[in-house]
């Protein structure tokens, strides 16, 4: 079976109703490893992990889906907490509780060789990638990962955590540069790029070296970019309870189509199938409350 490697962040969303407030499973990356899990890949998911309350539910949260934790780190420190607020028309924003967690405890003296263990593929992002010291670490590491193996980059922009827009621009642009595919929303783009069109971005990625800029557009659909052209899909209609790992979502695929089709084959009908497929599984997604990616089953029921 082939092998994938999710690394970033496992935190606990705390969702406010009005029974109170939730602890919820959360963090993008260990999202996305819950989506490639459902497909029935072999995902195993970097990151620190706590051994506090937070950090046994995330354990047994990403088991429960299939998600291998061998690579994790374990320690006393505490979990990170995202606090989501939701608006109208049930986009999430955050608040994080970052500091000195074991969510961002990234060291090379931990993080799995590639050359031993040969991964199919690294999916890596949101805020491990800008949170130091461990990003500075993570990106080491994953740099060495991508001597082996195709590297999907999610920036996940968090403007609440990193403000400077020059900053994050600049690190954007370092992880951007040892990717083979970049999945980044519109709103992702708009901020760490103002005035600039999206194909512009994408085209600058693409001369970096990236060979696949894949766009979400919310309620507009997906949009990919090659060295080809570009190719659109709408997005699917659903009833939206919220829109909590969809994005995530639409990287498992991506990461899937790359692992089973090979970077180099996705463009043209191949790269709009998988960007259909995408767009279906975003959409069940959308349907349910908090992140809970569909399985190979439901996708393709």
């Amino acid at each position: 079976m082939k092998s994938i490697w999710v690394a970033g962040e496992v935190l606990i969303d705390l969702i406010p109703g009005s029974a109170g407030v939730t602890p919820v499973v959360g963090g993008g990356p260990a999202n996305t490893a819950v989506a490639l899990a459902q497909l029935g890949f072999d995902t195993h998911f970097i990151d620190g992990m706590s051994t506090d309350a937070y950090g046994v539910k995330a354990k047994v949260a990403l088991e429960s889906k299939g998600v291998q934790l061998d690579f994790v780190k374990l320690s006393d420190k505490p979990t990170c907490t995202a606090t989501l607020v939701l608006d109208s028309s049930g986009s999430a924003t955050y608040e994080f509780l970052i500091d000195g967690s074991a969510t961002f405890d990234f060291d090379l003296n931990w993080l799995p060789d590639p050359h031993k263990y040969n991964p199919s593929l690294l999916h890596v992002g949101t805020l491990a990638t800008v949170i130091e010291p461990g990003a500075s670490q993570l990106y080491e590491w994953a740099r060495e990962v991508s001597d082996v193996a195709p590297v999907i980059y999610d920036p996940n922009v968090r403007p609440s955590v990193m403000s400077d827009r020059n900053e994050y621009h600049a690190e954007v642009e370092k992880w951007a540069s040892i990717a083979t595919c970049v999945k980044v929303s519109e709103d992702d783009i708009s901020w760490l790029y103002p005035g600039e069109t999206q194909t512009s971005v994408a085209e600058k990625w693409l001369h970096m070296g990236v060979a696949l800029v894949v766009i979400t557009l919310g309620s507009e659909g997906l949009v990919g970019i090659t060295s080809y052209g570009q190719v659109k899909v709408p997005a699917l209609k659903a009833i939206v309870v919220d829109t909590v790992g969809a994005g995530d979502t639409v990287g498992g695929i991506i990461a899937e189509a790359i692992v089973e089709h090979g970077i180099l084959t996705l463009h043209g009908e191949l790269l709009r199938a998988t960007l259909l497929r995408a767009a279906k599984a975003a959409s069940i997604t959308c349907s349910r409350a908090g992140a809970q990616p569909p399985t190979r089953k439901e996708l393709e029921a």
